[in-house]
C-alpha cells in the first residue's frame, strides 16, 4: 500500500520541524511539504494533493481556517486535522464548518497528534477530550434553544422571523398585516417564553435553533 502523503502548515519553525520529523519517522507516511503560512500552503498544496494536512489555526496573514475553506473547496476528499493551542468555541466550530475532520490541542504532545492523524485517515474524527466536551455541550445547548423556540405560537414565530430579518415594529406590522399594538404584545410574549430581555437575545436564539 502506498504511503499516505502528509503536509504541515505551522508558523513556528521549531514546531514545524518537530512535526515534520514525526511524519518522516512514522511508517506509512511521507512528508509532502511543510509551510509557514496559509498563503504558501494554498499555492503549493494543490500541486501535491496530500491525503491529509496538519493545520495550525493562528497563522500570519490568512488563518488556518481560511486555508482549510479554500483547499477543501478544491479537494473535497482532502483531510484536515487542526493542531492548535486554542480551545475557543468559535474557532472550534469555524474549523469544523470549514471542513476539518479533527481538532487536537498541541499540548497533548507529538504521540497523540500522530495517533489522531492515523485515526482520521482511517475514517475517524479525532478530538481532544475537552474539545469533544465543548462540542457536546454546544449541541445540548442548541437542543434547549430549540425546545424554547417550539413553545412559541405560529404567529409569534412569524413575528420573530421578521425581527430576525432586521425589520422594526411598524415594518413587522405591515409585513404581517397586523397592528403595531399586536406586534408589541407578541414581542412581550416571545421575550417571556424565551427568557430573554432584548430583541438581540431573542433573534440569536432563533437563528441558532
Amino acid at each position: 500500500m502506498a504511503d499516505k502523503i502528509i503536509c504541515i502548515v505551522e508558523d513556528k519553525p521549531d514546531l514545524r520541524e518537530g512535526m515534520s520529523m514525526m511524519v518522516q519517522f512514522t511508517d506509512g507516511y511521507e512528508l509532502g511539504g511543510s509551510y509557514a503560512n496559509a498563503e504558501e500552503a494554498m499555492e503549493k498544496i494543490p500541486g501535491i494533493v496530500p491525503d491529509a494536512v496538519l493545520m495550525d489555526i493562528n497563522l500570519p496573514g490568512a488563518s488556518g481556517i481560511a486555508c482549510v475553506t479554500s483547499l477543501k473547496a478544491m479537494f473535497p476528499q482532502m483531510l484536515f486535522l487542526m493542531c492548535t493551542a486554542y480551545e475557543d468555541n468559535d474557532k472550534i466550530f469555524d474549523s469544523l464548518k470549514a471542513g476539518a475532520s479533527g481538532y487536537i490541542l498541541k499540548t497533548e504532545g507529538p504521540a497523540r497528534i500522530m495517533e489522531a492523524l492515523g485515526d482520521m485517515l482511517e475514517g475517524g474524527s479525532p478530538m481532544s477530550s475537552n474539545i469533544a466536551r465543548k462540542v457536546v455541550a454546544s449541541f445540548v445547548s442548541m437542543g434547549k434553544d430549540n425546545q424554547l423556540i417550539e413553545t412559541l405560537s405560529d404567529r409569534e414565530k412569524m413575528v420573530l422571523e421578521q425581527l430576525a430579518k432586521g425589520l422594526i415594529g411598524k415594518e413587522v406590522a405591515d409585513a404581517l398585516q397586523i397592528s403595531g399594538g399586536t406586534v408589541r404584545k407578541h414581542v412581550q410574549n416571545i421575550y417571556k417564553k424565551l427568557h430573554v430581555n432584548t430583541r438581540v437575545e431573542a433573534v440569536n436564539l432563533y437563528l441558532k435553533r
